[in-house]
């Protein structure tokens, strides 16, 4: 399963990028290219580098108090161990929705956030499990994966708003004679933000199963997180996080959706249904 989730995320960050090269190319030519390939770059030079720090301030996360919170110190430190990398900061998020996430552009400056209500809701080996999840994305670099998909889809997005605008009021070199071609970019404008979109999420989702199954190895058993998730999908029907367009934007950063427990398409999921990834977890055999 690992293998063939690792070939899938680099097949859908290669689509992914050969659609951002497309839609400039189309777009804008050369010139086009090049702006997007820049912008793009710069956008994830610092989306990468600071999201640690930009995450734990949108959800107004604390450091964790070590005196006070030393045995849930002591079980991060352990399965740090286990993992084989360095102790990650630790995050208190002052909220009722159960939840965690990892952050960071590398393992000296990652960091794991949990949410007062999880540390309320989940016993010590569910605990275990969450927490050795978030370990699993920070050896995995799913922050760096994850930062590129949703930076290339972004601007794809960009450069699709800009285009509609354009085949509006017949932008890029206004030489157009006929409809077809502004037909022929509106179209591309619409359907390639969706698109990319489709194919973040499919990213996200396989990421998520390689940190489920990364996470089972490093706590040592996989019926822990497995027991967890399945309180999480119950719990963020009645205390899901505040949605805006804030953190709508970083959903999959967080070990279950914030915001909905199901979701109709599972095209448009950042998650993989809570019930498909606790089968394959207590299908595991170590």
């Amino acid at each position: 399963m690992s293998l063939q989730n690792q070939l899938k995320t680099v097949l859908l960050l290669g689509g992914l990028t050969g659609l951002l090269l497309l839609i400039g190319t189309v777009i804008g030519g050369k010139a086009g290219l090049t702006i997007a390939l820049i912008f793009a770059g710069g956008m994830n030079f610092f989306s990468y580098w600071f999201s640690d720090k930009i995450a734990i301030f949108m959800y107004k996360g604390v450091e964790a108090d070590r005196t006070k919170e030393s045995e849930l110190y002591h079980i991060l430190e352990e399965l740090s161990s286990r993992a084989k990398i360095l102790t990650p900061r630790l995050f208190i998020i002052p909220s009722s929705a159960s939840n965690a996430f990892a952050s960071g552009p590398n393992q000296k400056k990652a960091v794991v956030a949990v949410t007062t209500g999880l540390l309320k809701l989940l016993t010590k080996d569910e605990l275990k499990g969450v927490l050795a999840h978030e370990l699993g994305h920070i050896k995995n670099k799913d922050i760096l994966i994850s930062s590129i998909a949703a930076t290339i889809a972004g601007v794809i997005s960009y450069i699709a708003m800009m285009a509609r605008w354009a085949a509006i009021f017949g932008g890029f070199g206004g030489n157009n004679e006929n409809g077809s071609n502004i037909l022929e970019l509106l179209a591309l404008a619409i359907i390639a933000p969706v698109v990319a979109m489709i194919i973040q999420f499919a990213i996200s989702r396989s990421r998520e199963f390689l940190a489920d199954e990364a996470g089972a190895k490093i706590a040592g058993s996989p019926y822990g997180l497995a027991s967890a998730l399945e309180k999480l999908e119950q719990n963020v029907k009645t205390h899901p996080f505040q949605k805006n367009g804030t953190t709508q934007a970083t959903a999959h950063l967080f070990i279950n959706n914030p915001f909905n427990s199901k979701n109709f398409f599972e095209l448009f999921s950042t998650h993989p249904s809570s019930e498909a990834r606790c089968k394959k977890l207590r299908a595991m055999r170590f």
